[in-house]
């Protein structure tokens, strides 16, 4: 299995959106943020406005290939806004057969390697909320070190679920 990360193409945004988006209802968005309860994009304005303009030529986003397959994505954001000091990164792999196959793993660590050389930061963290027990099995496996755990502050489902941060510094990565 052959995995990699890469800038965004605008010769992707057509078959991302069918992996990503298509399904409004797809498992990835029980688990993604779906306290957020984002839309997901329809296909002409993802492929025409938001693709061009979010996506691609975008260092802070990138595509995960398996075998030549989009299969997700990896991302990074400033949690400080404008002050730049301040960045999460994160992953998703949107098929469920892909899952618990060590795509995740490759993928956030080429991430992270990734995102480290092209900051100057001396940290990047990750968050999540403690009940997305994969991507806090994901976090461990890559010695991510749990720094905070923020109770009953994500709502979903009709309960309160914790918001769970990781990170590592450069000197430790």
């Amino acid at each position: 299995m052959n995995i990699e990360i890469r800038e965004f193409l605008l010769e992707d945004l057509e078959s991302f959106w069918g992996v990503a988006y298509s399904n409004p209802d797809a498992e990835w968005t029980k688990w993604n943020g779906p306290y957020f309860k984002g839309k997901l994009p329809k296909k002409n304005e993802f492929i025409k406005k938001i693709g061009p303009a979010d996506f691609v030529n975008n260092e802070f986003k990138n595509v995960i290939i398996v075998d030549e397959q989009i299969v997700g994505m990896v991302s990074a954001y400033y949690e400080d806004g404008k002050l730049e000091r301040w960045l999460d990164v994160g992953i998703v792999i949107y098929s469920t057969e892909k899952w618990q196959k060590g795509i995740g793993k490759v993928a956030l660590k080429l991430w992270i390697n990734h995102v480290f050389s092209i900051v100057s930061l001396p940290h990047i963290g990750l968050t999540t909320w403690s009940g997305n027990l994969r991507m806090i099995g994901l976090a461990e496996s890559l010695n991510l070190e749990k720094e905070a755990q923020i109770r009953k502050v994500r709502f979903w489902q009709g309960k309160y679920w914790d918001s769970v941060k990781y990170g590592v510094l450069r000197a430790n990565w």
